[in-house]
């Protein structure tokens, strides 16, 4: 699990691997793969960075998206 942030400061945790995508609107907004969405203060680069620490914790790897995801590459 990762740490957000809502925006009456409150923190909680998500499930990374439920993450279908993310974008700025211009606040980071978090879609579910069941469709609910999170508004988060943090921007989509910095929950990124947090899904990829997380993963590397796990040995899921993470360097293949690191090198082209925080860039904003596909």
């Amino acid at each position: 699990m990762i740490t957000v942030t809502r925006f009456n400061g409150k923190e909680f945790f998500v499930n990374p691997h439920l993450i279908e995508f993310m974008e700025e609107t211009p606040d980071t907004v978090i879609t579910l793969v069941t469709g609910r969405k999170v508004v988060v203060r943090e921007t989509s680069t910095e929950v990124l960075e947090r899904i990829i620490a997380y993963r590397r914790r796990l040995g899921e790897g993470g360097a293949e998206i690191a090198s082209t995801e925080i860039r904003g590459e596909s």
